[in-house]
């Protein structure tokens, strides 16, 4: 049996964001206006066409929501199956959209991927990781670049930073930020015991126009010889460059660019870009009365477990999410889990 009440959710949810869609109407106009003297302004183009999308899906979403309620007065529950499940797919998918409305959502981002203790087989949990994250990028049309590997001993890596663009890309992937646990028989183990291996992954928006200034005493700047698959120049040349805050501890590597400039330039836009965000973070945390950001992620608390075996499962344990399908979501499949932690985020904002 069809519920149609969701479907009138649906359009109430619709109807409350109104205030939402014109501001973003406004902007559009706006922007349309300012094109007219500057056609080749990159970001300005690129913020136009996600403005022109998400009204142009709302004015969709909306009319197929009234068409289906109208249809119901005339057509029989068997006849409206597919349309009710299209239309509510339909919903849903945009909705989520309309919860990316936080300060830094709309930027791009830089994933930092850490292998926990446990050698080859928490290293090679780490690239496995890394490759599940670049299939998520693709998989939601953001460009990405591996800028950073360090190789593991024998198998995997020990830690790789990977630059993700796209409008609201750190929005959609601040859901894997945290500690992921995996379970699995071993197949670096002779004895082909169970296993348990953590990997922690850092998200953090790359802030084109920060403001966070710091003092070039407080920094430590090393250089070294890029190491991995980098064709005959990346390995000769000390090109690859790390920065260190020494009032955090916080560090940022990058080695893959040709030349050195290049890669500290990178690398210390990483740098005030995290500044910046703890700084927002810990300003947003007193407000609330919570804890202050942690420099480094707790390895007690993950934030997702997958399971391989004894039987096959991966479950968020923040918001419940779960699903039994594992190589699809190694594949890079994720977009469940970052739907239902907007939705979770958007419930407590709201309860606040």
């Amino acid at each position: 049996m069809l519920d149609y009440s969701i479907i009138q959710k649906a359009k109430s949810k619709l109807d409350a964001i109104n205030e939402l869609v014109a501001s973003k109407k406004q902007e559009l106009v706006a922007l349309l206006k300012k094109q007219e003297q500057d056609w080749n302004n990159v970001e300005q183009n690129k913020r136009i066409k996600s403005l022109q999308e998400f009204v142009d899906e709302f004015d969709t979403v909306e009319h197929d929501l009234t068409d289906f309620l109208e249809l119901t007065a005339v057509c029989s529950e068997s006849e409206l199956v597919e349309e009710y499940a299209r239309v509510k797919k339909q919903f849903d998918d945009f909705y989520v959209k309309t919860l990316l409305v936080g300060k830094y959502d709309s930027c791009n981002c830089v994933l930092n991927i850490t292998a926990g203790a446990g050698g080859t087989e928490a290293q090679d949990w780490a690239e496995m990781v890394m490759r599940m994250m670049c299939r998520f990028a693709e998989q939601q049309h953001f460009d990405y670049e591996i800028t950073d590997v360090e190789e593991g001993d024998g198998a995997g890596v020990k830690g790789a930073s990977i630059a993700v663009n796209g409008v609201n890309a750190y929005g959609i992937f601040k859901s894997e930020a945290g500690v992921h646990r995996l379970v699995r028989i071993s197949p670096f183990d002779a004895n082909k015991r169970r296993h348990t291996s953590f990997v922690a992954v850092e998200v953090i928006p790359q802030i084109e126009k920060t403001e966070y200034k710091v003092d070039e005493k407080d920094l430590r700047i090393d250089v070294y010889r890029a190491s991995g698959a980098g064709g005959q120049h990346i390995n000769k040349t000390e090109s690859a460059v790390r920065i260190t805050h020494i009032p955090t501890g916080i560090v940022c590597t990058c080695q893959n660019g040709r030349s050195q400039i290049q890669n500290r330039q990178t690398c210390m836009q990483n740098l005030l870009s995290k500044l910046e965000y703890i700084h927002f973070e810990n300003e947003r945390r007193k407000l609330k009365n919570l804890q202050p950001v942690q420099m480094k992620i707790e390895w007690g608390s993950q934030i997702r477990s997958y399971v391989f075996c004894p039987y096959t499962m991966v479950k968020d344990h923040r918001t419940g999410a779960e699903t039994s399908n594992v190589e699809k979501v190694m594949d890079g499949d994720l977009k469940m889990f970052s739907d239902a932690f907007l939705l979770q985020n958007a419930e407590e904002n709201q309860s606040c």
